[in-house]
């Protein structure tokens, strides 16, 4: 068993994974102002509320769009397991052939994603993660990871419009019965519920057209399971689909010591 955790801009998503199953997916929240023993002290948490023995654990792997942050959760990961986690970054194999202007720009948590997608889905595959940004990723049939998209993120969109406008008020995500709305709340749930779900059925059609062929399509992410539903496309929603991802990239690292060692 691994310990694996994905670093986002509004949360942090840990989970232990091995061969045969995903013991657990849980949140905490980003904060950069938080200590490695206050992150240490969160992850033991955690861990203990899954009765998860560290001794069970093997290694640990991170991915992380918060750079400030990499290694104040590095040394909070080693406090905890006591070992030097893998870091998904330079140096980390990851047998995917990213064919962009700058590969090195490409965030981690699209390449773990899409090493994931194709490991488990095939390819072509387009994987939609649905956080604070919605970023959009495609791997061609050969499984060259060749590009994709960022949107502003549903709650991003929703706190702006408030802030931004006298009379609207703060809404629940969740979806009207009807898609015309009949009052405030109603029409802003509309808008953003059905709104979000119509651009990627339609981002979805572009890619494709793009591409010349049809691919598989998965959404994962704090926020899919509130859109998916919603949209006309037949979207595969795999919540574990990052943790499934850093545990391939774990595995296909172990046998070298860049960036980690196995405890």
């Amino acid at each position: 068993m691994i310990m694996a955790i994905d670093m986002g801009n509004t949360n942090i998503v840990i989970g232990c994974i091995d061969d045969e199953k995903i013991y657990f997916v849980e949140r905490l929240s980003t904060d950069t102002s938080k200590t490695e023993l206050e992150y240490a002290i969160g992850f033991k948490t955690v861990l203990e509320l899954y009765n998860i023995d560290v001794k069970q654990i093997e290694g640990a792997i991170i991915s992380s769009v918060v750079p400030q942050l990499v290694n104040v959760i590095r040394c909070a990961v080693e406090k905890i397991v006591g070992c030097r986690p893998y870091v998904v970054g330079p140096g980390l194999k990851t047998g995917l052939n990213i064919l962009m202007d700058n590969p090195r720009q490409v965030g981690s948590d699209l390449i773990v994603d899409a090493v994931a997608a194709v490991k488990v889905y095939g390819a072509p595959a387009i994987i939609i993660d649905i956080g604070t940004a919605t970023t959009v990723s495609v791997v061609d049939k050969n499984r060259n990871y060749i590009g994709g998209m960022i949107l502003p993120g549903v709650r991003v969109s929703v706190d702006s419009l408030v802030s931004r406008t006298a009379q609207l008020p703060r809404i629940s995500l969740e979806a009207p019965k009807k898609c015309i709305g009949k009052n405030t709340i109603d029409c802003m749930k509309s808008g953003v519920i059905f709104g979000n779900a119509a651009c990627l059925d339609g981002l979805i059609d572009r890619i494709e057209d793009e591409l010349g062929y049809p691919a598989t399509v998965i959404a994962t992410g704090g926020l899919a399971r509130v859109l998916i539903p919603h949209c006309r496309r037949e979207i595969i929603h795999d919540d574990g689909l990052l943790l499934k991802g850093l545990k391939i990239l774990y595995d296909k690292n172990a046998d070298n010591n860049q960036g980690g060692h196995a405890c």
